[in-house]
């Protein structure tokens, strides 16, 4: 189905949804890669009144990766319930603009199993930064394991102390700087430089004899493949959470080495261990957009649409965390610091609309056109929109990723700017050690110190 819109005194037409959704999305590095851009500022204005106009139920009718071919679609068709749609199923995506913005927060938790990805990632097209933040702000989502994340008036942060050559020296001495600052709420989180078992098992180790040393309320994870966190589980290995990255089609998700199989049996697995005191939320998903066009799999669909769709494979999996790690992947995608910033308020807004614990990794490579004070930028507008954490790395430079994110310091700066604690759990715990939640004043005491190798 063709839709098209005149401007101007130009007529704009455009083939299928696909076509639409693209030149409807505000303008970014990749997706002119992809060939999939609009070619100038009216034709992107055009789309987006034609796109404003769509009744949301043509989504449901009409797809942008084919059923047949891709089990993300199929997913996303199969699982869609029409009675929490129904309260929606007249509006178009203009109309439902209006509508998220006038509605509280119980209304919107009540639509989410009716809203399709490429519904939201639709709406988020038409949108300015301010509605983003102000519709983002209103969603809810708490997830468990040892401690609660998503509450009013929280923001978590995940402590991340990657090592160039995992040396527990290294990564120990990290864990408590970003103790000491407040962090670690979200969960205490290693890349690890070298994807092996044995690797794995060793830093898995040290997380989780520091946390239990310490009775520290969080969950603890390292990074690797899923596969090979499988394997860590079936040598006795403490796992708490299990970690993979994820794309928002099968080809995506077949270039990162998964299928939704094996993600529901490494699900299954980690439930098994029954290692969560407070919930059973135990996957961690990281995506970022971009990474569909990297693996040669997004079909032609704006990078923007592909990254929803991989929140509804993560919603199907109940996390406990989901990251988009924004600016990682390059100036090839998101070329600068505003389009970094408008992705990120996207891709928070969509995921926290569909139902996902979400956080951002405020972050950029060196090559990109941006710096530190964009991070601060999109870092106090994700705390204004309600984000659900943030990264936490010593001195904002991973050395070990050769990227640059948010300190422990920005964390405890967005704490205070926007009255936002810890996890309740996690405070309470600072404040039996300390620890003062807001500020850089704390010190652990010596017995602290002591646990840590």
């Amino acid at each position: 189905m063709a839709f098209a819109h005149t401007i101007a005194g130009t007529r704009f037409v455009f083939d299928d949804l696909r076509m639409l959704m693209a030149r409807a999305t505000p303008l970014r590095s990749g997706d002119a890669l992809a060939g999939v851009a609009a070619d100038s500022a009216m034709e992107r204005v055009a789309a987006q009144h034609a796109l404003a106009d769509l009744p949301l139920r043509h989504f449901l009718h009409e797809v942008v990766v084919p059923y047949e071919s891709d089990d993300v679609t199929r997913l996303i068709i199969d699982s869609h319930d029409r009675i929490a749609f129904a309260p929606i199923a007249s509006l178009t995506v203009g109309g439902f603009r209006d509508w998220l913005l006038t509605v509280d927060e119980a209304a919107l938790t009540r639509i989410r199993p009716g809203l399709t990805p490429e519904m939201v990632a639709a709406v988020s097209k038409i949108m300015r930064l301010q509605d983003l933040v102000a519709v983002a702000a209103k969603c809810r989502v708490i997830s468990r394991f040892r401690n609660t994340l998503g509450l009013a008036g929280t923001l978590s942060i995940r402590l991340q102390p990657n090592d160039p050559v995992d040396d527990p020296r290294g990564v120990a001495a990290q864990i408590l700087d970003g103790l000491m600052l407040g962090a670690g709420d979200a969960v205490i989180g290693v890349n690890p430089a070298t994807d092996n078992v044995e690797t794995l098992c060793r830093l898995l180790e040290l997380l989780d004899g520091v946390r239990d040393r310490l009775d520290i309320p969080t969950q603890t994870c390292v990074l690797s493949h899923v596969t090979t966190t499988m394997l860590a589980m079936q040598r006795g290995a403490p796992v708490d959470l299990v970690f993979q990255s994820i794309g928002g089609t099968q080809g995506t998700n077949e270039s990162f080495g998964v299928t939704l199989p094996l993600l529901a049996e490494a699900r299954a697995a980690a439930l098994a261990l029954g290692r969560g005191t407070l919930g059973r939320n135990v996957m961690y998903f990281e995506t970022g957009q971009g990474s569909a066009l990297s693996a040669n799999a997004h079909h032609g669909v704006d990078q923007q649409t592909i990254e929803t769709r991989a929140y509804a494979v993560a919603r199907a999996f109940d996390p406990l965390l989901v990251n988009s790690v924004v600016g990682f992947i390059g100036p090839e995608y998101l070329y600068d610091g505003k389009q970094i910033i408008r992705a990120g308020l996207e891709d928070h807004f969509c995921g926290k609309l569909l139902g996902l614990p979400m956080g951002v990794d405020v972050c950029y490579t060196n090559h990109a056109e941006a710096d530190q004070d964009d991070m601060d930028a999109l870092l106090t507008l994700l705390g204004a929109a309600g984000v659900t954490y943030v990264m936490g790395v010593a001195g904002a430079d991973d050395v070990m990723l050769a990227y640059q994110s948010t300190s422990f310091h920005d964390g405890l700066y967005a704490r205070a700017l926007l009255g936002r604690q810890p996890a309740p759990e996690f405070a309470a715990w600072l404040a039996r050690n300390g620890v003062a939640p807001s500020s850089d004043t704390g010190a652990l005491p010596s017995r602290l110190l002591k646990a840590l190798p």
